[in-house]
């Protein structure tokens, strides 16, 4: 009925990113009513929503933002943005859809808390990968394991990008949170919901375009390798290329993620959304990461990395 029909505002709507919520609102006969964006080449609107109203001025967009009367709105800006613009869609009233990482820093984390708190209203992170299929079949694995194993767990992840990257505020580590924040904090969030809190962390290479280290967590040893460097994606390999392997069993992230962005706009809407204090952990690690130096590499270190910086084991002999 068209009275129970969710309303829409959406900021970041020429991003890479916002063509998903915009199919996600539509698969759940949400209406888009107002959309902004620093660019103004954002055709794709008319596939989905064309009589939203439309500006580039994002302070006269968020200033108006009860007079959209949208019930929600979705942060698809960039990374450094995403606390500011929350923040002023709770203090007008709407319910936040936000894209990850829905901050950069525990203190961005604990002032939307407080926000949240004040105002009543709820910001609702998309943390797909935990509605995953094979995030399902790790879960069972962990929950039927009774022996009460350490677990042994490797990830690697690159996503594949041009310059154009590090020319954008993607390649900021301020304005992004680096290559850990930007395209692994998805796999961070996953790995701390089923292993649980950090106890420990070790970085062993950080640039602006690969990160690698091992993380200690209540139930795994997790060591991982995430990059954007093209070089580093096998030959034999295509696209993106994401494993994560558990004690030895390869689980296939590869594909699975074509809906999951309706999948979460449906759980939101069904009111079992994901909430602000579950994406805490992953947030506060790679935070961390950001500030540990890194630790020189040894046997330890991801395979993928010994590859990158060409480590080589060296043993001494005592009686040389």
């Amino acid at each position: 009925m068209e009275q129970d029909q969710q309303r829409f505002a959406i900021i970041g709507v020429g991003g890479y990113i916002a063509p998903r919520h915009l199919g996600a609102i539509e698969s759940i006969g949400g209406k888009v009513v107002a959309a902004c964006d620093v660019s103004d080449s954002v055709g794709i609107i008319d596939s989905y929503f064309p009589q939203a109203d439309f500006t580039t001025d994002h302070r006269a967009f968020l200033d108006g933002l009860n007079g959209h009367r949208a019930d929600y709105l979705t942060v698809c800006t960039p990374n450094f943005l995403h606390c500011k613009h929350s923040a002023i869609a709770m203090n007008a009233g709407l319910d936040v859809i936000c894209e990850k990482p829905v901050v950069l820093t525990c203190e961005e984390h604990h002032l939307l808390s407080g926000i949240q708190a004040e105002s009543g209203q709820r910001v609702f992170p998309i943390l797909q990968m935990r509605l995953h299929p094979e995030a399902a079949r790790i879960k069972d694995k962990i929950k039927n394991d009774t022996s009460d194993v350490y677990h042994d767990v490797e990830l690697v992840y690159v996503a594949p990008r041009g310059k154009w990257y590090a020319a954008s505020w993607k390649g900021d580590t301020d304005k992004s949170g680096g290559v850990l924040t930007n395209i692994g904090i998805h796999f961070i969030d996953l790995l701390h919901w089923i292993f649980g809190k950090r106890r420990g962390m070790i970085i062993h290479h950080s640039a602006p375009d690969c990160i690698s280290g091992i993380i200690e967590l209540d139930k795994a040893r997790v060591c991982f390798f995430l990059s954007v460097n093209p070089s580093h994606v096998p030959a034999n390999h295509t696209g993106a290329w994401r494993r994560l392997t558990i004690d030895g069993e390869d689980f296939d992230f590869s594909a699975g993620f074509a809906n999951l962005h309706n999948l979460s706009y449906h759980e939101i809407i069904a009111g079992r959304g994901f909430s602000l204090d579950d994406t805490f952990d992953a947030i506060e690690t790679a935070e961390e990461a950001r500030r540990l130096v890194v630790s020189p590499a040894t046997d330890t270190c991801h395979p993928m990395l010994r590859k990158v910086v060409g480590y080589r084991h060296t043993s001494i002999n005592p009686m040389s």
